[in-house]
């Protein structure tokens, strides 16, 4: 097969505004011995693209290609002697033009490399698009529900921003684990969507005093457990919510980063706090795949269900759609259709 020795992506540029986020034109990827090489068709928008942007996290270089979260077809394989006859490896039974899942960085481009670790097959049943829409917040969401707070039939578990895309996915493995499910959205369109996807009461935000309708609903005691992507704006309310001997997980920092807490204050109710990463949970190979393969029943059997919205692989396309994720115009997941799934 004969390759291009240039291909487009779309990249941050430097730090900055969205204005930074361009299409950019890269060397042909050459995978090391352990990667796989992989022709995309769909990458995943995520907030994280923002953090890197804002210089919330840092970058290794410039231009950082973006993407944290694709599907494709296997185009080479490891050429490591030990990563062949590595077990966890020969588990997954790879083979050129074999369809897959990536969580990894650098995706958005028209082909991309990853350590085979990070890549899971999809089954015939999974589409690509849908097999791109769910790695970075569905393993975001299986790992946090059973590591982060193992969510237990009859839990009370409270969802920040529920009809994004990691809250759907989020209030529909609660409610399979058997949680009543409490969320905050702005709309009552985004209320409709989340009670579809398993929320049992979603909170319109903008209207409502959040805290005091959690209590009522909740007879005063609080919730389990909040699952806190918002940050900044977010924190004060999982504290006046969350119940004796709760659990405050930090997701994630859309409103900005979390200041500082005393740890004293944990001692009011006995409260635990974690600011985990789903990368830390998925370290192993046998992590990915047990998660991986988690994921891909869930998707096959229908008990996990994804609302796309598709935008094309141009940077103007990138551009809005960032724009209009972190100004919390969109419900469900935002993909980027690199190319048609053939």
């Amino acid at each position: 097969m004969v390759f291009p020795d240039i291909i487009p992506a779309i990249a941050l540029t430097e730090k900055g505004g969205f204005e930074v986020i361009k299409r950019v034109d890269i060397p042909f990827p050459k995978p090391s011995p352990a990667q796989i090489l992989v022709k995309v068709n769909y990458v995943g928008i995520n907030f994280i693209d923002n953090y890197f942007r804002s210089g919330l996290y840092p970058v290794p270089q410039w231009p950082y290609i973006l993407g944290e979260e694709s599907s494709g077809t296997i185009v080479s394989l490891p050429t490591d002697t030990a990563v062949l006859n590595d077990p966890d490896y020969q588990q997954r039974k790879f083979a050129v033009g074999q369809r897959v899942a990536i969580k990894e960085r650098a995706q958005l481009a028209e082909y991309s490399v990853a350590h085979w670790k990070n890549v899971i097959p999809v089954p015939n049943t999974v589409s690509l698009l849908v097999a791109a829409a769910t790695p970075a917040q569905a393993y975001t969401a299986l790992t946090f529900v059973e590591e982060a707070y193992n969510i237990r039939p009859g839990d009370v578990v409270f969802i920040h921003t529920v009809a994004g895309g990691l809250g759907l996915n989020l209030a529909q493995i609660a409610k399979l684990r058997g949680a009543t499910v409490i969320g905050t959205t702005s709309t009552p369109e985004k209320a409709k969507l989340a009670k579809d996807n398993g929320a049992d009461h979603v909170i319109l935000y903008k209207e409502e005093d959040v805290v005091k309708r959690v209590l009522e609903i909740t007879n005063g005691e609080g919730v389990h457990a909040t699952f806190d992507g918002v940050g900044k704006d977010g924190v004060e309310i999982d504290f006046q919510i969350i119940r004796r001997k709760g659990t405050i997980i930090l997701v994630g920092n859309a409103s900005g980063p979390v200041p500082p807490i005393a740890p004293l204050r944990l001692a009011q109710k006995n409260i635990k706090l974690l600011r985990p990463i789903v990368d830390n949970y998925l370290t192993t190979p046998s992590e990915y795949f047990y998660y991986g393969q988690k994921l891909n029943d869930l998707l096959s059997q229908g008990k996990l269900k994804v609302q796309i919205t598709t935008v094309s692989f141009t940077e103007e396309a990138v551009r809005q759609a960032e724009m209009d994720l972190t100004g919390g115009k969109t419900a469900g997941k935002l993909i980027v259709k690199v190319r048609e799934e053939e």
